[in-house]
C-alpha cells in the first residue's frame, strides 16, 4: 500500500498532454460502452460483413458440421470427478448444448457404456426460468459432498449466481443458500455457513472489478445479516476465501488478499481472527494433505536458516502453522531442475501429487508424506514425450484418474491407485478424429533477439517439402505463466493437417515452461522480449523453409490475441494471416475496461509509472496502428458477454483500420464470455469462420 499511495499522487499532478492521448482525444470511446445501441448496431453491421464472406465459402458448411461433430460425438470421453461416493460428468452434445450434470458408479464409469443419472439438466433448467444458463461448476461440502453450491453464468460471461442443490434429494434446497449474480467467490465453512465475497451493497467492487469484502453467511439468514471477516482495499484486486480439507479431517480457512495478479498475503481464519502467513507474496497455498499445506513458491524464499528456490514446492505442519502462522519450517518436497516447470498439484487421500514439465513434456509425481517430515516420491508410469495431467484424485482413497494426449496421440484415460503407481490402467481412449499416419511432431529452437532459446513444436506430413510451400498456422500465448503444452484437437487435425497444413505451437517467454523465471523475464516493460521470441520463431519456420511469410498465418486469444495485435503491428512482413480472440488491444485504457485494472502485476500500471506508459505508447497495437501501413487483413473475433478483457478493445482496433481504410473481418458473438461460445454450436460457428479465412489466405 505505501508503494500505491506514493505513485497515485505522482500520475494525478501530470497532464493528459504529458500522459500521451487525451480520453477526448479517441473518438471511439462510445464503443466501450458495451450494450448501448449505437455500439450494438455498430457490431450488427460487421458481423453482417464477416458472414457474408466467410459462411458464403463453400468450405464453411462442412468446416462447421465437422467441428461441430467432433465438439458433441458421443465417443469422447466423459471426464471423471469423484464425487458423494460416485463419479461425476459435465457432459454436452448436439441434443444438450448446455449440459448435463450426471452421476454414475465407479464400477459402472469403467464399463464401456456407463448408465449415467442426470442430475441436473441445465438445456432444461434455463428453457424453464428464461435465461441463458452456462455451467460454473459445483462446490460441494466435504467429506459428505451431499450440498452442492451450484454456479450459473447468463450467456457465459465470469459473473455468476450461486444456489444450492441437494444430491440426496437431486433437488435445488428449498430456501437453502443463494448468492445473487456477481464477481462471487465462495466456500463452504460447515454445514450451516459460508465464506463469500461479493459485491454485497454493490458498491464493494476493486478497481479490478473483484470483491474485497469477506462475510461469513449463515443458513437461514438474510444476506444483510452476513458477519464481516476481513475487508481488502478498492486497491488489490480482490479478497479470496478457500477452506483446504485433506483426508484425514484436517481443514484450513484461508483468506487471500490479492494485492495484484501475482503479489498476495494470506490470512488463516480461525473463527472470526485472521492471523497472517507468513510466506513469501509470490506463493500459494496449494493444497492440504496428511496434515500438511502444500505451498509452491514462485520467488525464493529464505526461511529457517534455508533457501528455497522459485519453482519448488514446500510443505508446513498444519499443527504448527495454526499454533503460530508467522514462524514457520517448511520441508521440501520437490525443486525443479533447470529445464523443469511445475504444471498443477492435486492431493489424493494421503498422497500428493505434482504435474510438471521437463522440456515441456510432462511428468506426474506421487509424493508419500514420511515419518521424519520428509517425501518420499515416485514417477508415475506414462508414457513419453506427452502432456500428461492429473484428471481426477478422490480424498477418500488413493484412486486417481490421468490423462495423456499429443498433438497426434488421441487422449487416454488411465486410472491408478497413487500408493502404487508402478501400472495405470488405461481405462478410455479417444477415437482418432483425423488421419495422423502420414503426420509427425518435431521440436525445434530459434533464436531470440537476446540469444536465449525459444523452443517450438511443428505438426507436419511427413513428405513435406522444404520449399516454404507449406500453409502453417503458428499460435503461442506468453503470458502470465501460463505453459502451452501438446494437446489433440479434433478440428485442427481434421480442418487443417488433413488439408496439408502445418501446425506450430511457441513456448515463448511469458508463460510457464521453464518456471517462474521463464516468466517473469517479460514483465511489465520487459514484455518487449516476448514479442521478439515470437518474430524469432517466425523466422526460424521460414529460415527452415518449413514455411513462408506468404503462407503463415497465426492465431491467439485474451492474452495471446494482445500478442497477436503486436505482431501484426510490428512484424507484419512476417505473416500473411492473423486472428485475433477475445483480445487486449488499448493497453493505455487497459484498466478502464473490463478486469483490465487487475492484471497490472503483468503489464504494469500505465497510470501511475512513466517507463510503463512509454513503454506501451510505443507497443500498444491500438495506439500504433499506422494510416496507409500494409498489414495483412486480419480476422477479429470477439463476444459482447466477455466481462474478462471486454469486447471493447476489439471494437476500437476494428474501427480505428476501418478509419484508416485497412481492410479485415471482424465478428462479435452475442454471448460465449471470454471464449468462442456459450455451447458447441456457437464455437463450431467461429471455428468454421476462423479455418475458411485461413484457407483463403493460406491456402488459395
Amino acid at each position: 500500500m505505501r508503494l500505491l499511495k506514493r505513485l497515485v499522487p505522482l500520475a494525478a499532478v501530470l497532464s493528459s498532454a504529458a500522459w500521451g492521448q487525451a480520453v477526448s482525444d479517441d473518438p471511439y470511446i462510445w464503443l466501450e460502452e458495451k450494450d448501448s445501441p449505437r455500439a450494438m448496431a455498430w457490431v450488427e453491421a460487421h458481423n453482417a460483413k464477416a458472414v457474408a464472406t466467410l459462411e458464403a465459402d463453400r468450405r464453411y458448411q462442412p468446416f462447421y458440421d465437422e467441428a461441430l461433430k467432433i465438439a458433441t460425438a458421443e465417443d469422447r470421453i466423459p471426464m471423471p470427478a469423484f464425487r458423494n461416493g460416485g463419479i461425476f460428468n459435465f457432459w454436452q452434445d448436439g441434443e444438450h448444448l448446455r449440459g448435463l450434470w450426471r452421476r454414475t458408479t465407479l464400477a459402472d464409469y469403467r464399463s464401456k457404456e456407463p448408465k449415467w443419472r442426470t442430475v441436473l439438466d441445465v438445456d432444461a433448467l434455463g428453457k424453464a426460468e428464461g435465461k441463458s444458463w452456462v455451467w460454473k461448476g459445483a462446490n460441494c461440502l466435504m467429506p459428505e459432498e451431499r450440498l452442492c453450491m451450484i454456479s450459473l453464468s447468463d450467456g457465459g460471461e465470469d459473473a455468476t449466481q450461486a444456489r444450492e442443490f441437494d444430491l440426496a434429494k437431486n433437488a435445488f434446497v428449498k430456501d437453502g443458500f443463494f448468492l445473487p449474480r456477481s464477481q462471487l467467490s465462495f466456500d463452504w465453512e460447515d454445514a450451516d455457513h459460508l465464506l463469500v465475497s461479493t459485491d454485497w451493497s454493490g458498491q464493494d467492487l476493486t478497481e479490478s472489478g473483484y470483491p474485497y469484502i469477506v462475510k461469513r453467511v449463515s443458513r437461514g439468514q438474510p444476506l444483510a445479516a452476513a458477519h464481516e471477516l476481513f475487508r481488502g482495499y478498492k486497491s488489490d484486486v480482490g479478497v479470496f476465501p478457500s477452506v483446504l480439507r485433506d483426508g484425514n479431517g484436517n481443514t484450513l480457512s484461508l483468506l487471500v488478499r490479492a494485492k495484484d495478479f501475482f503479489h498476495s498475503e494470506t490470512f488463516v481464519l480461525t473463527g472470526n481472527t485472521a492471523d497472517k502467513l507468513a510466506i513469501p507474496e509470490k506463493a500459494s497455498v496449494s493444497a492440504l494433505v496428511a496434515g500438511r499445506a502444500i505451498v509452491s513458491l514462485d520467488e525464493n524464499w529464505s526461511v529457517a536458516g534455508t533457501t528455497f528456490k522459485a519453482g519448488s514446492v514446500v510443505a508446513l505442519n498444519l499443527a504448527e502453522l495454526k499454533k503460530d502462522p508467522g514462524k514457520l519450517v517448511p520441508t521440501l518436497v520437490w525443486a525443479p531442475g533447470p529445464r523443469d516447470a511445475l504444471d498443477g498439484i492435486s492431493t489424493t487421500k494421503d498422497r500428493l501429487l505434482l504435474s510438471t514439465l521437463h522440456n515441456v513434456s510432462g511428468r506426474v509425481l506421487s509424493f508419500a508424506p514420511l515419518a521424519d517430515g520428509n517425501w518420499g516420491a515416485t514417477q508415475i508410469a506414462l508414457p513419453d514425450n506427452l502432456a500428461l495431467g492429473v484428471a481426477a484424485a478422490d480424498d477418500k482413497s488413493n484412486a486417481m484418474f490421468l490423462t495423456a494426449q499429443g498433438f497426434l496421440t488421441p487422449s487416454t484415460l488411465y486410472i491408478a491407485d497413487a500408493a502404487a503407481p508402478a501400472a495405470p490402467e488405461a481405462l478410455k481412449h479417444l477415437p482418432a478424429k483425423f488421419d495422423a499416419s502420414n503426420d509427425v511432431v518435431e521440436q525445434f529452437e530459434a533464436t531470440s533477439s537476446d540469444g536465449t532459446k525459444i523452443p517450438y513444436f511443428v505438426v507436419h506430413r511427413t513428405d513435406m517439402k522444404l520449399d516454404g510451400s507449406t500453409p502453417t498456422l503458428m499460435t503461442a500465448y506468453g503470458g502470465f505463466q501460463s505453459s502451452e503444452t501438446p494437446y489433440y484437437s479434433g478440428a485442427i487435425g481434421k480442418l487443417w493437417l488433413e488439408r496439408g497444413g502445418a501446425y506450430v505451437l511457441a513456448n515463448i517467454r511469458g508463460g510457464g515452461e521453464f518456471g517462474p523465471a521463464w516468466h517473469e523475464a517479460g514483465l511489465g516493460a520487459k514484455r518487449q522480449i516476448i514479442y521478439d521470441d515470437f518474430a524469432a520463431v517466425a523466422k526460424d519456420l521460414e529460415a527452415r523453409k518449413i514455411t513462408s511469410p506468404r503462407r503463415l498465418g497465426i492465431y491467439g486469444g485474451s492474452n495471446g490475441g494482445l500478442l497477436m495485435g503486436v505482431a501484426m503491428v510490428q512484424y507484419p512482413e512476417l505473416f500473411n494471416a492473423i486472428t485475433i480472440q477475445v483480445p487486449l488491444l488499448d493497453m493505455i485504457r487497459i484498466s478502464k475496461i473490463a478486469r483490465g485494472a487487475s492484471w497490472q502485476g503483468e503489464y504494469g500500471d500505465v497510470n501511475a509509472d512513466p517507463a510503463i506508459r512509454a513503454f506501451w505508447e510505443k507497443t500498444s497495437p491500438y495506439q500504433n496502428l499506422k494510416r496507409g501501413g500494409k498489414y495483412p487483413e486480419p480476422y477479429i473475433f470477439t463476444t459482447t458477454k466477455d466481462d474478462r478483457t471486454g469486447p471493447q478493445h476489439a471494437r476500437k482496433f476494428a474501427a480505428r483500420m476501418e478509419e484508416y481504410g485497412l481492410p479485415f473481418l471482424y465478428y462479435e458473438n452475442t454471448e460465449g464470455g471470454h471464449g468462442s461460445g456459450a455451447d458447441a454450436k456457437q464455437s463450431a460457428v467461429m471455428t468454421a469462420q476462423m479455418m475458411v479465412y485461413f484457407s483463403r489466405k493460406l491456402m488459395d
